[in-house]
């Protein structure tokens, strides 16, 4: 129903009642035979400023060859993207997570104001991916997203390399275990090329749960940016924009709640980033289904994590196309029982349709995914957290490598650049509960993510030695013994606000608890002593989010009252 609609109202606003519509369309160079075409946003994220995104605009192109060679009208248009490897540890970084609501609200506009019969998305960096999946179920019209695809490793004096080991460099620089010269090299030699940062990080995480999900074709998420896969995947995208308006197969029907837990399911096998959290929170909003922190923690349950990846393990996602791609992965845990086969996706078919053909995991030939029998954890790796520190939850990452329970004392931070001078001053110590605060939706503003520190903690050694928990965020790059999310943050005066050097805290991933070691009166007195920080931004983009974001246990969403 939605398409006709949508066809019909297009049609009638262009032949009936606004016949300039229909000359503008004669202006931008159609003809006569293509005024009765289905008309297709190809919505690109391309820019040239960052490896994940600058060869979008190229691949567009390949979409909109595939939407015309299949009798309807391709029509590209342009969205925004920020680069979250190149703002993290800057002021920037404050504008990597409002992008994603302005993506979906941009994509949004156009496709709606334009009276588009569909839409495909070109995404390449962490954000463009919800952010297209948002729009596309506020829209509720055959919708297909392209995944621009993974980058291939980078390589120094025999070592693979990627974004995080640039990070992890530093910590070494700051640790004194690099040389100026291996510093340089491995900086120079992390990004060879396009494609999004190549391990099991917010990207790929996204990707491949989004292809379980159903909104991308299979093997979507397994090709590089710069396989010759990639390329004739976005030439097949207009056949299969076609089926789609042919079946009206609309969002609606693809984003149920057993897709979700479908794409929360890999993200648990994969160990992905604990960014799918806030993202599918807000897909969820925008397709109005009930979703929740408790229900994400119910899937880890029963999820083991079973793949060696980035950043915890060996391997990247180049690695997973060379034993069968996701549907390789999806096909194992379809047989055991985990995904639900009938989904609808926007092949046509449905989940377990598709994977019929998938290959098999050979357990013996790789040893990227393990058996699960044999798990790396045996419950999924994103755990929440609730307690006296995060009374509306927190979300960590424990792959069971860092262990499950950290106790130490608290080393506050109130801003990410103030951990950076305290590691290269030898401030952090060995069982420190290191406080980054003021980092949340409203107080960050943005919700920074924390790499640069992360990172810095790993390359100096520290890793396995103290904890990090913030009101903020983490890269799908990072790993150690975190925990970010903190509900409430510390602007709107949670207790993460009230923690004070020296107090001790324990998180314990077997019990899911976070808590401040101190009595419930220093508590209430602590809080009756707290001022509000006025707000950092006033007017602008990031004085609107800071009014209108809420929390990240609702997902940061800007649209609701």
């Amino acid at each position: 129903m939605a398409q006709e609609l949508n066809k019909f109202s297009r049609t009638l606003t262009q032949e009936v009642t606004n016949p300039a519509a229909q000359a503008m369309l004669y202006g931008i160079g159609l003809k006569e035979e293509d005024m009765s075409k289905p008309q297709i946003g190809i919505a690109s994220t391309g820019y040239e400023g960052n490896p994940c995104n600058m060869h979008l605009n190229g691949l567009s192109v390949y979409v909109k060859q595939g939407v015309q060679a299949n009798d309807m009208v391709g029509l590209i248009f342009n969205t925004i993207g920020v680069s979250d490897g190149m703002t993290n540890g800057n002021d920037g970084m404050r504008y990597s997570l409002p992008s994603r609501d302005i993506i979906a609200d941009s994509i949004e506009t156009v496709v709606a104001a334009q009276w588009y019969d569909g839409v495909i998305a070109v995404v390449g960096c962490d954000k463009n991916m919800p952010g297209a999946i948002m729009a596309m179920a506020r829209l509720d019209r055959p919708a297909i997203m392209v995944y621009g695809g993974t980058i291939r490793s980078g390589h120094y004096k025999g070592q693979k390399l990627d974004i995080v080991s640039a990070f992890e460099a530093l910590g070494k620089k700051f640790a004194g275990n690099i040389s100026d010269e291996d510093y340089k090299g491995v900086i120079q030699n992390s990004i060879p090329g396009q494609g999004a940062c190549g391990g099991m990080y917010t990207a790929n995480t996204m990707a491949s749960s989004i292809e379980a999900m159903g909104l991308s074709l299979p093997f979507s998420s397994s090709y590089p940016a710069t396989h010759e896969g990639k390329q004739e995947e976005c030439k097949k995208i207009g056949a299969a924009m076609k089926k789609l308006l042919e079946m009206n197969l609309t969002p609606a029907e693809i984003i149920t709640r057993k897709s979700l837990e479908n794409a929360l399911t890999v993200v648990m096998a994969l160990g992905g980033s604990t960014n799918a959290a806030l993202h599918y929170l807000a897909i969820a909003h925008s397709a109005g289904i009930p979703l929740t922190l408790d229900d994400i923690q119910t899937i880890s349950d029963r999820t083991p994590f079973i793949a060696d990846l980035k950043p915890s393990g060996k391997y990247y996602m180049e690695d997973i196309l060379e034993i069968g791609g996701v549907p390789a992965v999806m096909k194992y845990l379809h047989g055991e029982g985990l995904i639900h086969g009938d989904c609808m996706t926007v092949t046509g078919k449905t989940v377990a349709e598709n994977l019929a053909e998938a290959p098999d995991l050979d357990f013996e030939a790789q040893k990227i995914i393990f058996p699960l029998t044999q798990p790396i954890k045996a419950s999924g790796h994103i755990q929440v957290l609730y307690g006296n520190l995060s009374p509306k939850g927190a979300v960590a990452k424990i792959t069971g490598k860092e262990g499950l329970r950290f106790e130490g004392e608290a080393k506050v931070c109130e801003h990410e650049s103030e951990i950076i001078d305290a590691l290269a001053k030898g401030e952090i110590k060995a069982g420190h509960v290191v406080v980054i605060r003021n980092a949340g939706p409203k107080g960050g503003p943005g919700m920074s993510e924390m790499l640069k520190p992360t990172s810095a903690v790993m390359g100096a050694g520290l890793g396995d030695k103290i904890a990090l928990i913030t009101d903020g965020r983490f890269s799908g790059g990072t790993h150690g013994f975190v925990v970010g999310h903190i509900t409430p943050e510390a602007f709107e005066g949670g207790p993460i606000a009230l923690v004070k050097d020296g107090d001790y805290i324990t998180i314990d991933a077997n019990t899911r608890e976070l808590t401040l070691h101190i009595s419930d009166e220093e508590m209430a007195a602590r809080k009756a002593a707290w001022v509000q920080p006025s707000p950092k931004y006033t007017r602008g983009m990031l004085g609107k989010y800071i009014r209108n974001v809420k929390s990240a246990s609702e997902g940061c969403v800007t649209d609701e009252a």
